[in-house]
């Protein structure tokens, strides 16, 4: 898995000022580190938003309201924001998934509390996707509202029904973009994993209609648990994140209600996030978006100065490092460490990430090539090492640390150096240390290390 996605950008349009994100701040972003990079514009009040095209004249902006979903009236997007924010994805070359609301045309039950019942209406959809075509504005997908599966988040909606009309979605999208190349991806359902509600959503929908099964994770729990820095930290429960095969991780930033206030803008919160990301890359995901990129306690830049958090430099290394095929690696030294092992993004070689985290315990790693003695593999074959690995060639390698080991820190060293932007908001170089190969490789208590070995032979990266 490439990390093609880490941002997602609140859906109270209206109320968003561009001007909070300055174009440096675009810079470091998006132009000179993770393009290319997909954003999702959407969110909880996404399937409260009306935008403002066609038929609608009354665009009222969002009031607080206690009785409505999530104590918000209904909104709307003018198209004179929908402007702007196309001027700001032009300048930085995003791919741009678009939340639309899936409530539009439906009640509230009567009978079940915060089930919504009802045909979707299209028209107003169909409207906005005609203005966009009209502007040429790229939307590479549209998802289909936000956490409506299960139980939902507030409100939900039946699989059965949820099924019936993204079938609707998928044919406007064909009806209005006739030339296949660049029809629109159609996502969802954005939500919570039930087994019986995907279930029985894929069986409505089919498997093959529509183009990403799409799912959030929030699996630290709420973000004022006194307790999640030990979750962190806990590789028993970090295991227990098992996504599903071959979905979308839509939104994830451990924490859930805006995230940890302590936490999750701290290094601390990289031994989830980099965690996440194996595990997603494990289990076949092709995306993986990280909430958000500046808006509450997990956004990967400082929601008052635009500096980025930790996670920002640990995301920019798995980006530029970690190619999309996922190597088998074992370790056997102890829990907290965790080791993990993709083919280099760029070749030759392989990239390897060492997460410990252990703050008294640092580790050196010695490497050895493993192979299967039959090539027709049987449940009792045993996997053992071929020779220990003495590379010819420096490797490459970027220690991440929290500064004084304050991992409830938010500054950052890469190879003892400071992370922290130029008065013009460039991010220092990112360069790495090379190494002696014939070395084993020194893990800090406490830190995140980056290693590529370009003459490291794995048969699956030649």
């Amino acid at each position: 898995m490439d990390l093609k996605c880490i941002f997602s950008l609140a859906i109270l349009v209206s109320q968003i000022s561009l001007s909070s994100i300055p174009k440096e701040i675009a810079n470091i972003a998006f132009e000179y580190s993770f393009n290319p990079l997909r954003i999702k514009v959407g969110g909880s009040l996404q399937d409260q938003v009306v935008y403002g095209v066609g038929g609608v004249k009354n665009c009222p902006n969002f009031m607080k309201n206690e009785d409505s979903l999530f104590g918000f009236s209904k909104g709307y997007l003018p198209m004179e924001r929908w402007d702007e924010l196309n001027k700001f994805f032009n300048q930085t070359g995003v791919k741009v998934t678009f939340g639309l609301n899936a409530l539009l045309g439906r009640n509230r039950s009567q009978i079940e509390k915060g089930l919504w019942v009802g045909d979707w209406q299209s028209q107003n959809a169909r409207d906005f996707m005609k203005y966009t075509i009209s502007k040429e504005y790229k939307v590479d997908s549209y998802e289909f509202g936000n956490q409506l599966s299960g139980a939902g988040m507030g409100a939900s909606v039946e699989a059965e029904q949820y099924g019936k009309d993204i079938l609707v979605l998928k044919n406007l999208v064909k009806e209005l973009h006739r030339e296949p190349k660049t029809q629109p991806k159609v996502l969802g359902p954005s939500g919570y994993y039930d087994v019986k509600w995907f279930n029985s959503f894929l069986k409505v929908s089919g498997h093959d209609f529509f183009d990403g099964v799409t799912h959030h994770i929030y699996n630290l729990g709420p973000g004022d648990d006194p307790n999640m820095i030990t979750k962190i930290q806990d590789p028993s429960y970090l295991n227990q994140f098992k996504p599903q095969l071959g979905a979308w991780v839509f939104e994830s930033g451990g924490a859930l209600h805006g995230g940890a206030k302590d936490l999750s803008p701290t290094f601390a919160d990289g031994f989830w996030y980099l965690d996440q990301l194996r595990m997603a890359s494990t289990y076949n995901h092709k995306v993986f978006c990280r909430q958000t990129l500046i808006g509450g306690n997990y956004a990967l830049l400082n929601t008052t100065t635009s500096i980025p958090n930790p996670d920002y430099y640990g995301a920019l290394l798995w980006h530029r490092l970690m190619g999309s095929t996922v190597l088998f690696v074992t370790q056997e030294s102890n829990p907290n460490f965790r080791v993990y092992a993709h083919c280099a993004k760029k070749k030759p070689g392989i990239s390897i990430i060492f997460i410990n985290l252990s703050k008294d315990s640092s580790f050196n790693v010695t490497l050895s090539n493993y192979e299967h003695q039959s090539h027709n593999l049987r449940s009792t074959d045993v996997a053992k090492p071929n020779f220990e690995f003495r590379g010819s060639k420096d490797r490459e390698e970027y220690h991440l640390a929290a500064l004084a080991r304050n991992i409830q820190g938010q500054i950052v060293l890469l190879n003892n150096v400071l992370m922290v932007p130029t008065e013009t908001f460039d991010i220092l170089a990112m360069e790495p240390k090379l190494v002696n190969a014939s070395t084993p490789i020194s893990i800090a208590a406490h830190s995140i290390v980056y290693v590529t070995i370009r003459d490291f032979q794995a048969p699956a990266c030649a």
